[in-house]
């Protein structure tokens, strides 16, 4: 089998279903003209606070913001909501099941149940207010592409989507399936991404940005969740990462390093990454790197509450519990070091580690441990959107971006706790049923 023949599986399946699904937009379709009349519009960018305005759309996109009644459009009526862009996750895991105790849980399924999973996960999400994600790492490759496919196509609904397509990864690493007998072989489809070498990475950048990713991710250090690997280990050294964020540029895309690490934040960092990813043991050394080299941070700090909780309820091992315990108040003195710093802090929350649709519950923990409300909203769309450089299309309600907007009851600058619960979603102009 040639080293693509899976990515041609999962485009031919996709192909098919395209051909079929019957709800497919026509090009000749009429757009539909929408006002949008909301009770308060949060301006994002300056906070304040916009009230009575009616959001005009035309297709998929915003044509004006304005503070009178239109005539012959089709009128939403959230005059009793505050009205946000939809929100940001730049940490997802959309593809398979939710982590549990069964470390061998990505063996017992197949790339298609992955993928359907991914469905209801993605949907979950949309529903939840996140009209965006970036999707950082699957273990069956390109399975994330299928499913951002389907849904840009309108196949299935879901959030806008840019994905990783595989984790690059060292023989028994972060991003590897871990802790099975030695003779277990695991698939080669869970193993496109392992590189040992600075050559290889850039061969491995090459195939997965050619099979479709939207960007690279590296595994810089162990992982939590990764029986057999140390968190605060590098698994790849400056010069390695360095290879996949040069190559990476080379097609006009960057990398995101899964680093826990202060080794490997720093690393990471100095070879180029545009985010770093947890950074649970990052020093202030580290701190300061990310403040003058301009890095995103993009930091789970909910997640190690949800692991300590679940993990000792259902059984965990306990390796990922004691690694847990050794990582999560180490992360949010770090989180909120770098928040003091002026640290570019993005929305990440690593979903699929708790189930998807949970995403905001992150909110309240970025505001204890150092964002102001305004800063934690932005970090989910101004932020999120400058870091996945799409933010001429989403991130704010502007005209000629998106309508992508989610209505919550109450003032989220007040209660931040107010974006757990999204009364109503509109993705590029569609009301989300």
């Amino acid at each position: 089998m040639s080293k693509f023949a899976a990515l041609r599986r999962i485009g031919q399946c996709a192909l098919a279903i395209a051909m079929l699904a019957p709800f497919a937009a026509r090009a000749d379709a009429p757009v539909e003209r929408l006002a949008v009349h909301a009770g308060v519009v949060l301006d994002v960018v300056s906070g304040e606070r916009l009230r009575d305005r009616w959001i005009l759309v035309d297709g998929e996109r915003i044509v004006a913001i304005q503070s009178t009644a239109p005539t012959d459009r089709r009128i939403i009526d959230w005059s009793a909501y505050t009205v946000l862009p939809g929100l940001i996750d730049t940490h997802t895991h959309l593809i398979g099941d939710d982590e549990s105790a069964n470390i061998a849980a990505p063996l017992m399924s197949s790339a298609a149940r992955d993928v359907l999973l991914g469905v209801k996960n993605a949907r979950a999400t949309l529903h939840a207010g996140f009209t965006s994600v970036r999707d950082v790492g699957c273990f069956r490759a390109f399975t994330d592409v299928a499913l951002r496919d389907a849904i840009n196509a309108g196949i299935v609904p879901g959030p806008r989507m840019k994905v990783a397509g595989a984790y690059i990864t060292v023989s028994g690493g972060g991003g590897e399936v871990t802790g099975m007998a030695p003779d277990v072989g695991i698939p080669a489809d869970m193993r496109r991404g392992v590189a040992n070498s600075a050559d290889e990475v850039r061969q491995r950048v090459r195939e997965l940005l050619a099979g479709g990713a939207d960007f690279i991710k590296v595994i810089g250090t162990g992982a939590v969740l990764a029986a057999g690997t140390t968190p605060g280990a590098s698994e790849f050294t400056e010069e390695e990462i360095h290879a996949a964020v040069d190559e990476a540029a080379k097609h006009g895309t960057y990398v995101a390093v899964h680093a826990h690490g202060a080794q490997g934040v720093k690393d990471a960092i100095r070879a180029g990454a545009r985010s770093v990813e947890h950074a649970s043991l990052m020093d202030p050394e580290g701190v300061a790197l990310m403040k003058k080299y301009g890095t995103y941070l993009s930091a789970d700090i909910y997640n190690g509450d949800y692991i300590d909780e679940i993990g000792h309820r259902d059984g965990w091992p306990a390796e990922i519990l004691r690694k847990n315990d050794e990582t999560t108040e180490t992360q949010r003195t770090a989180f909120r070091e770098a928040a003091a710093a002026g640290v570019k802090i993005t929305f990440g929350t690593d979903a699929g580690v708790y189930p998807h649709g949970l995403n905001a519950r992150q909110f309240p923990y970025m505001v204890k441990y150092g964002l102001t409300p305004l800063q934690a909203i932005q970090a989910a769309t101004t932020r999120a959107a400058e870091l996945m450089r799409v933010e001429a299309d989403v991130g704010s309600i502007a005209v000629g971006k998106y309508a992508d907007l989610i209505a919550v009851n109450g003032d989220p600058l007040e209660h931040i706790e107010t974006l757990e619960s999204v009364q109503a979603v509109i993705k590029g102009g569609v009301l989300q049923p």
